[in-house]
Parts: C-alpha cells; structure tokens; sequence
C-alpha cells in the first residue's frame, strides 16, 4: 500500500535544515558518482594483485554498473510509495555495506559480486536524492539546489579518479571502497536528523516487480555472453547466455506493454523526438563508457603514468562541463537542439581521434590534454541539449520516469560497451599487462568510439528537431559529465 503523504513545511534551503538536507543529498548522491569512476584507476593493481584476467577487470566495472542500470528506475518508484529519506538511508547503508565487502574481497569472485551489491545500493539512493530536494524544499528554492546538486555531484565525478589515485599511492586500491564508509556514515546521521520524510500519495501501490526482473536478467545474459565470448569463445553456454538474455529483454518488452503500473510506460517511445534522443544516447554513452574504462589503463600500462596523473587525466573534462553545461543548455533554448546534438558528438570524435597520439612516453601536457579538452568541449555541448530533448519529448506526467529511462539508457550502453569493445580489440587474458598489445588495440577503440560519437552526430542531424517544443529551463542545468544524465523530478 502506497504511504501516506508526509505533510511538513517546505524547508527553505538558506535555513541550517535546508543546508545540510543539501549536504546529505549531495554527498549521498556523490558516492555513487564517486564509485562510477574512481574504480577505473584502480583495475590495474586489482587485476595484478589478484592475477586477474581481463573479463575480471570488465566484470569488476560492469558489476555495479549493470545492477546501477537495472534497478535505478525501481528505486525511484520504491521511495515514492515507501517515503524517499527511508529508501535514501536504507540504498546508504546497503551501499557502505557493499564497499565494506568490496574492500576485504580476497579474490576477484567476490569483488565482482560486492560490486554488484553497490550498484543496488546505489540504485537506491540516486534517484531518492533528487528527489528529498524536489518534494522537501520551498519552490523558490528548487533550481538553485538541483544546481548546487548537480555541480557538487559533478565535482565528486571529476575528482573521483584523483582521490582514486591517490588512496591508491597512499596505501592500497582497497581505501578506495573503504572511505565510502566514514562518508556514508555521515549521510545517515545527517539523514535522520534533518531530511522529513515524504511520499507520494499518488503513487501506485504496486510495483513492477516482473519488469525490473526480467530486464536485470536480459542484460546480465547479455554482458556475460559478450564478456565470455570475447575472454574464452563461443562455447554453448555462452551462446545459451546470450539467447536467455535477448530472450528476457523481449520478455520485459511485453510485460511493459501489458502492465497496468509499467516501469517503462512504452507510450514514451510513441515519440518519434524521444526514441531519436535515446539513440543519440546510447551511442554517446557508449562510446564514453568504453572509452574511459580503456583511456585510464592505457595511460597506466602503455603510456607510463601512475595511477594518481593517470586518474587526473579527464579532471579537464569535467571542469569544462561544470563550466559551460548551462551555458549549452541556454544555447539550445535559442536555437533549438539540432545544431548542438549535432557539432557536439562530432566534436568529442575528433578529441577521441587526438588519443591516438598517446603512446610510450607520452606527454601529458602535449599529447593528453589536448584531446581531452577537445572532447571535453564536445561534450558539454551535447548532453545539455540532449537531455532537455529527452524532457521536453515526454509529457508532463512521464517527466520523471523518462529522464530516468535516458539514464537507465546511458547507464547501459557503458555497460554493453564494456563488454563489446575489448573483444572487438581482441583484448583477453593478461593483455593489459602488455604494452604493445594494449597500444594497438586502444588504437582499435578510438576508431571504435569515434565511429560511434560520428554516428551520434548524424543521427542527431536527421532525426533532431529544430526546435525544443516544450522547454524546461530549469531542469536544464542538472547535468553530470561522468555518471550520466540526470534524474529529473519534477517540482510541485
């Protein structure tokens, strides 16, 4: 049964309780950013210390991020019907929980199955961030803290391969996981004191349950089949994976158009501007995801870096979205999203095709800033304009679930391409332990990507609208460079 509404004074955020409602969600939120990238850095000495093979490093990343991407949508429907603070701290707990887990795992085994773990809890608190600023805090106040929540958690992405580096130099890659704990411990107690408690009463008291399972099962049957099949052949189990899994994806497809209360309401898709935007989405994304969980490696294994220069390397990604997102996303509201979605992703190809000047011996300042700061300004004019597409797209009603399908959307074409590219590459086994086989296949992965960025641009050229018909100026300033796009709530 759906709770009760929580009727309480909307908090003013210049009052204490609305600053440190802020601080929890902020930081709640940023755990999730935080483990979204912080880890890449660390695969090296993971798989080293575990004699790892590569499909150990793929499952480490994909772990948390297929678990993130499966349930995400269901954690947001969970704090609406059961009080988003109680979600928010339960998806904490579970989350520090996990990261205890993953920093004593003795083997990689259990290292990817903590990771899964994380990625629940994650799945759990993400959404319920946003969403205690958006049902707690007065009207007036709600852009300027989606703001601050979606700069600070920005910050928390871009850091996150420096601190990565850095735990990693002080003493080991399992601090790493371990400092979510102090962090976390923080976000509760903060939680319980100073966040009220709220709830939907309109919320449907049931859940899609069967949805959020079979689409879980089709993109785990999926991944394994892509990672076993590139790491060890076609063997009939992983061919039996991957079937099972496209098997439960067609499955969940006629759940959603079946169920009275879906998780993805398929009338979304009736959009020909949605679709075209989740397209975009994918292959942005997945080219992003494929390429940062190969860019931080190569830099350690091909180009000599350490893990701390090596995890600041897209710090100036991140710092140019944090800069100029809004300013895209304003740029968009006068000229219509077309024209960015379309020099944008073309833009991020070219940065990527830069990284083939990182070799042995490269320079950071010559060789790696360069194409990050050209991918980085291609990138801060997409995603703005994409995602205020994908809001502007829906209606009023399906605001929330389709800026939270756009997420689940990014979160799983970096898992798809995790799987996909080293086997495109014919990466397998201790390969990135080997310099010169890492350096020609990342050459590989940056035609790949760029391939995939140029497409995005096309697509966006064809199918784009010029104008965004239904504007929403607000919620185009959420944006995360990393983690992926925001989850949109609407205010009320």
């Amino acid at each position: 049964m759906a709770s009760a509404e929580v009727q309480v004074p909307a908090v003013r955020l210049s009052s204490p309780q609305g600053r440190w409602l802020l601080l929890a969600t902020v930081l709640g939120s940023g755990l999730a950013m935080l483990d979204a990238t912080v880890v890449n850095v660390a695969l090296g000495q993971i798989g080293t210390e575990f004699d790892a093979g590569f499909a150990g490093l793929q499952w480490t990343l994909n772990g948390y991020a297929l678990t993130l991407a499966s349930f995400i949508l269901l954690g947001g429907s969970l704090g609406d019907r059961l009080g988003r603070r109680r979600i928010f701290i339960i998806g904490t707990v579970w989350f520090a929980a996990a990261s205890l887990l993953c920093g004593v795992a003795p083997n990689v085994e259990l290292l990817v199955v903590a990771r899964a773990l994380q990625g629940v809890g994650g799945a759990l608190l993400t959404p319920g961030s946003l969403a205690i600023i958006s049902a707690s805090l007065h009207p007036d106040d709600r852009s300027r803290a989606i703001g601050a929540w979606s700069g600070l958690g920005g910050i928390a992405a871009a850091i996150g391969p420096f601190v990565g580096g850095y735990l990693i130099d002080v003493w080991s890659w399992r601090l790493v996981f371990l400092i979510n704990l102090p962090l976390a411990a923080l976000v509760v107690v903060v939680a319980v004191k100073y966040v009220p408690e709220t709830a939907d009463p309109q919320a449907s008291p049931q859940l899609d349950i069967p949805g959020a399972v079979l689409g879980a099962a089709g993109l785990a049957g999926l991944t394994y089949a892509l990672i076993a099949g590139g790491d060890a052949g076609w063997t009939p189990l992983t061919v039996l994976s991957g079937v099972a899994g496209l098997a439960c994806l067609a499955a969940f497809i006629v759940v959603e158009r079946r169920s009275r209360h879906p998780l993805v309401p398929l009338d979304l898709f009736a959009s020909t501007q949605f679709t075209a935007a989740n397209v975009v989405t994918f292959a942005v994304y997945g080219a992003m995801g494929g390429l940062f969980f190969l860019l931080v490696l190569h830099l350690q294994v091909v180009a000599g870096f350490s893990p701390l220069v090596a995890g600041t390397a897209l710090l100036p990604l991140t710092v140019l979205m944090l800069l100029l997102s809004a300013r895209a996303g304003a740029l968009a509201q006068r000229i219509g999203p077309r024209l960015p979605m379309t020099v944008g992703p073309l833009v991020c190809a070219l940065g990527v095709m830069l990284m083939l000047r990182i070799g042995p011996d490269a320079s950071y300042l010559f060789d790696v800033l360069p194409a990050v700061t050209v991918f980085g300004l291609g990138l801060a004019a997409t995603v703005a304009p994409l995602t205020a597409t994908v809001l502007a797209s829906a209606e009023d009603r399906h605001a929330g679930v389709a800026s939270g399908v756009n997420n689940a959307v990014a979160r799983a074409a970096g898992l798809l391409a995790v799987a996909v590219l080293p086997a495109v590459a014919g990466l397998s086994g201790a390969d990135y332990q080997r310099p010169d086989v890492f350096d020609d296949a990342f050459a590989i992965i940056v035609w790949v990507c760029a391939g995939l960025l140029a497409l995005g641009g096309v697509l966006s050229a064809l199918t784009i609208d010029r104008e965004l018909r239904r504007p929403a100026a607000a919620e185009q300033r959420s944006h995360c460079a990393v983690a992926g796009p925001p989850l949109h709530q609407r205010t009320r």
